[in-house]
């Protein structure tokens, strides 16, 4: 079966569940998202065979630093507050997050190295993205520091546009620098990343792409609109771009945490992320805590968990690990004790 190998697509569902364990670790909350958890997903949860479950888009941030900070603002009553790494860790999950990637929002650039101190002092982040003036003078020199350190695994760009960009010598420069620098890409927005992407491909081949909350797609129940699927169909033959499967109840509107917790009504959406593309190359990714205004972290996990529980361990493994590693190229970190 293509599926076992975690390189192909996803494979027919086949009932298998650890109801004992749901039991004792998923009363409430978690035991409903994931009821009828696959042996494997059993072993990830348990920390058997070694395995590492990777959260690949995550936000950390402190309002009360002496210099404040830029996002998220004050006025948003949810998000702004004290949120690190042992703060996720204390929220219940189905299964226990043993790494993260930590996306960095603020515009700021030494954000960038306040957030390396952080992941210095917790080897719970695995790896951080940060966030840089790409296509300006201060760019290359931005790189070469950060890039030092071996938890910088890329950049992301959003509030870009994007038309014409890769015409300029200098963004195209920093983009090219950035992949000789084997650092990966993330793009968040709506439709117009998907395009960007094909062109940046085709422009940059060794360039590893990151797609970050599904481009944006409104989730209804229903299936994808048409012209979604045609851009994520196309983009999708291309080997070098991944896929957070974030974004998920983001895309409901439903918020004060009021987004389905029934897996049944994001299947349309992760069916044909699973048709399009490999799971070598769909990852796991909360969005936190900026998700928490849709859905606990329990349910976030729950849904992406609950729909691959059935597909057997080597696609498990795929989405909650192995295809961060490959997008990252982050490296193993002793356990986090926190």
């Amino acid at each position: 079966m293509r599926g076992e190998t975690g390189k192909g697509h996803c494979p027919a569902n086949k009932v298998q569940n650890r109801r004992d364990f749901l039991r004792v670790v998923g009363g409430g909350l978690a035991g409903t998202a994931l009821a009828g958890w696959s042996d494997s997903a059993y072993a990830i949860a348990t920390g058997a065979n070694g395995f590492t479950l990777i959260d690949t888009h995550t936000h950390f941030y402190d309002p009360t630093r002496a210099e404040g900070m830029p996002w998220p603002p004050r006025e948003d009553k949810l998000l702004y507050r004290k949120v690190l790494p042992q703060d996720y860790r204390a929220l219940s999950t189905p299964a226990p997050v043993t790494g993260t990637v930590v996306v960095e929002a603020s515009p700021w650039v030494e954000d960038n190295q306040w957030v390396l101190n952080l992941a210095a002092q917790d080897p719970f982040i695995v790896g951080v993205v940060g966030n840089l003036p790409i296509g300006t003078n201060a760019f290359a020199g931005h790189l070469r520091r950060f890039a030092t350190n071996p938890l910088f695994r890329g950049i992301r760009i959003r509030d870009r546009k994007l038309d014409d960009l890769l015409a300029a010598p200098s963004f195209f420069e920093d983009l090219k620098l950035l992949a000789d620098n084997q650092l990966a890409l993330d793009l968040v927005g709506g439709l117009e990343i998907l395009a960007f992407a094909n062109r940046l491909t085709k422009a940059l081949p060794n360039l590893r792409l990151v797609i970050d909350h599904l481009a944006g797609l409104p989730v209804d129940g229903k299936t994808p609109p048409t012209e979604w699927k045609k851009q994520m169909k196309t983009i999708a033959s291309a080997p070098n771009i991944y896929c957070k499967l974030s974004g998920l109840v983001e895309g409901t509107g439903r918020v004060n945490g009021d987004a389905p917790r029934e897996v049944g009504f994001y299947r349309p959406v992760l069916d044909v992320m699973c048709e399009l593309f490999p799971t070598n190359r769909l990852m796991y990714a909360s969005n936190w805590p900026v998700s928490e205004r849709f859905a606990p972290l329990a349910v976030v996990q729950g849904i992406v968990a609950d729909y691959f529980r059935s597909h057997g361990s080597a696609v498990e493994r795929s989405v909650f690990s192995q295809s961060a590693k490959a997008a990252y190229q982050w490296v193993e970190r002793k356990k986090s004790s926190g």
